[in-house]
């Protein structure tokens, strides 16, 4: 996995709003630090996102806690799979269990999620993650977008420009947005035109886009714009962009489809994680 420098950050975060300064009260009023082995178990099929950061957060409660995976990310799993044993000191395990299952579930959903968008191209196009992402999280969930499959938008304002509908009507069109851009960064980033209808498609064709994002248009919309654009720059199809019209979508030529559904829009992927002598 990407080396995040906040995921740590991240990791104190959550435990935090477990733990604060009191601890598990309830497990440690219970047990007296023995060795236990849990399993943990897949509950949904998908695809599997998290691995690493699960092991963070048991590693950050103890150290001596041993993750064995039998799954690594971007592997499909299915429902009743042992994904990983967990083994430590009971009251370690049971303190960061919710903690390290919330990231193991938020990011298999995505990966999940993902992977159902791509089935649906059959390889017509790339599937992009958007912006709408849960703050702090971004880098994660990408991370994710990648497991199942489909490949990442700009992480932020900040790598690539993007003139969307408020630069357009703000800077009075197109043309003088992008002449704005150009002035004041040349070509040092990417540029990515949002258009809403044809004459603003053949605008940003003659302002040399890099990649024109054919924003909220049907199918027959999309496909009338990219043959326009006769692959003279990237097309993109954005808005409203769900799981049920990526196929159709993907007949139009169009090379991306950017979904905020696959970060923003989700179902727990469900864990969970049994103690083996609970029977015994």
């Amino acid at each position: 996995m990407d080396n995040f420098p906040y995921v740590d950050k991240l990791i104190d975060i959550a435990l935090a709003e477990d733990l604060l300064e009191t601890g598990d009260v309830t497990t440690e009023a219970i047990f007296s630090n023995e060795k236990h082995l849990f399993n943990l178990i897949s509950k949904d099929d998908g695809v599997l996102c998290g691995i690493y950061v699960f092991g963070m957060v048991m590693d950050r409660i103890d150290s001596e806690t041993d993750v064995t995976w039998h799954f690594k990310d971007g592997d499909t799993i299915k429902k009743g799979d042992l994904v990983a044993e967990v083994s430590g000191r009971v009251n370690s395990i049971l303190s960061a269990e919710r903690t390290a299952l919330n990231f193991l579930s938020l990011l298999s959903a995505v990966s999940t999620k993902t992977a159902a968008f791509t089935r649906q191209a059959e390889g017509r196009l790339i599937i992009l993650d958007t912006r709408k992402t849960i703050p702090g999280l971004r880098h994660l969930q990408k991370y994710a977008v990648r497991c199942g499959g489909g490949s990442n938008h700009r992480m932020g304002l900040h790598d690539m420009v993007m003139i969307k509908d408020n630069h357009i009507d703000a800077a009075g069109g197109i043309t003088p947005a992008v002449l704005k851009v150009r002035e004041k960064w040349g070509y040092r980033f990417k540029i990515v035109i949002e258009t809403r209808n044809i004459d603003e498609v053949k605008e940003a064709l003659s302002c040399k886009a890099d990649r024109i994002l054919l924003d909220n248009m049907n199918e027959k919309q999309i496909a009338d714009a990219v043959k326009f654009i006769g692959g003279a720059c990237e097309t993109e199809a954005s808005g409203n962009m769900t799981l049920s019209r990526v196929k159709a979508v993907s007949l139009t030529g169009v090379d991306f489809i950017s979904s905020g559904e696959l970060t923003n829009s989700l179902k727990a992927f469900d864990f969970s994680l049994k103690d083996t002598s609970l029977g015994k």
